[in-house]
This record gives C-alpha cells, sequence and structure tokens, in this order.
C-alpha cells in the first residue's frame, strides 16, 4: 500500500474520489468538540483544498471516530453519497474492524471471545463492563488472539462484533488486562505521549460507490513497542 504523507503531517492510506482514509496520530480528535482544539476532519479538508485547488468549501463528511488517546484508521466520506452508503455499512456492521492492543497483563486464555454489558457513565466519559445485564447497559462482544508475547507485555488482535462507546478499553480492563497507557481503565501508569497502546489496525468494507472489496492496513506508531510487535 501507497502511503501518502503531506505538510500537515496527515497519512494518507487510501484516496479516491469519493472516500479518503487516514492513519490518526495519537492526540488527534477526529471532530472538532469542547477543547477547541483543530479536528482531524479541518485537516483533511485543508489537504483536499490544497491539493485539488478548491475553491470555496470542501465537503467532507465523518463516518466513525476513534478515542483521542487511540490511533489508526480514520475514513471520511468525500461526497454525500458516499457518506449515507458508509453510514450505512457501519451501522448494519458491514465492516470488517481489526484492531490491535498491547496489555501488560496477559490474558488467562490465548484466545477468547468476551462478552459483557457496557452501561456508559457521562459524566466521566467512561464505560463499565458487566458480566450480567444491568439498566442501560448495552451488549458488547469481541474476541481476542495473544499475537506475540513481548518481554513485558502482550500484544493482542481484537476483532469488534459491536460497536460500542470504550469498548476494547472497558472489556479489556474487565478481565485485568488494560491497555498499556490506558490510565482511565487501570493501567498502572500512562504513556509519555498521553497515548495508549490501541491501534485500528485493519478495515475491510465494499467501496460505496465502485462496490469494489477494500482492505485497508495501517502501520503501527513509530515507537519502541510497536515496533517489537
Amino acid at each position: 500500500m501507497k502511503i501518502v504523507s503531506n505538510k500537515n503531517n496527515l497519512q494518507i492510506l487510501h484516496e479516491d474520489n469519493h472516500i479518503i482514509v487516514v492513519n490518526k496520530r495519537v492526540g488527534d480528535i477526529v471532530q472538532g468538540d469542547k477543547t477547541g482544539d483543530k479536528p482531524l476532519s479541518d485537516i483533511v479538508k485543508e489537504y483536499i483544498k490544497d491539493k485539488y485547488n478548491k475553491p470555496g468549501d470542501v465537503f467532507l463528511g465523518v463516518i466513525h471516530r476513534l478515542d483521542r488517546p487511540t490511533t489508526g484508521i480514520v475514513v471520511f466520506a468525500r461526497t454525500s453519497k458516499a457518506l449515507s452508503r458508509m453510514n450505512e455499512l457501519f451501522s448494519n456492521r458491514e465492516t470488517k474492524k481489526t484492531y490491535w492492543a498491547v496489555v501488560k497483563q496477559k490474558p488467562q486464555e490465548a484466545a477468547a471471545k468476551l462478552v459483557h454489558y457496557l452501561k456508559r457513565n457521562e459524566k466521566n466519559n467512561t464505560s463499565k463492563a458487566h458480566l450480567k445485564e444491568v439498566s442501560d447497559s448495552k451488549l458488547a462482544s469481541l474476541d481476542y488472539t495473544i499475537i506475540k508475547e513481548l518481554q513485558n507485555y502482550t500484544a493482542l488482535e481484537i476483532n469488534l462484533h459491536t460497536g460500542r462507546h470504550h469498548q476494547i478499553r472497558a472489556q479489556l480492563s474487565a478481565i485485568g488486562s488494560p491497555i498499556k497507557g490506558d490510565l482511565k481503565y487501570g493501567a498502572d501508569r500512562s504513556n509519555p505521549d498521553g497515548g495508549i497502546h490501541l491501534h485500528a489496525r485493519k478495515l475491510v468494507f465494499i467501496h460505496p460507490v465502485s462496490k469494489e472489496n477494500i482492505t485497508i492496513t495501517a502501520p503501527t506508531p513509530d515507537e519502541t513497542i510497536w515496533n517489537a510487535v
């Protein structure tokens, strides 16, 4: 896969007339929020405007998000047709998402399916994983496999079956394996860059217009532990 970087330090993983896929860095916010920090969506708009010398406003649709401390694949729509069709694909779970995570405490099983009921706490922006259904909880399901054991850490590959708030973070924490750097979910220390070792590694979907099969893989951040994975 040809990866293009530009002056905004964007790493473009795929680009055509209808969609653009970016490898998000630690700290990037996908869409504007109360912090007032410049979102990735604005940076991508500037990139398109500059590259194609477009007058006026550039259309860019936000299809999905990644948590601020997380890295990896984010897809944006360049046309309204692509936006509505991609929204449909994501909401109907017609995409296949694979994540990589690094945890300090190795899970008891080398591979397993995790099923919990997640209840979101709006006040502190967390989700708690329960083994049984509680009021206002939502079913959350994923499977993980250990892909590499490092000296002090374990790398997991995760496939999501549902898309809940902080799902991977909460579910791994619930089995005693919080993600490296994730203080919010029980890690013992933060990462120097404020991120966590959770990376949206791979996305497979049918292109919203051409209907071809698209498989996108995002390189992990250039960092000691990720490089070891």
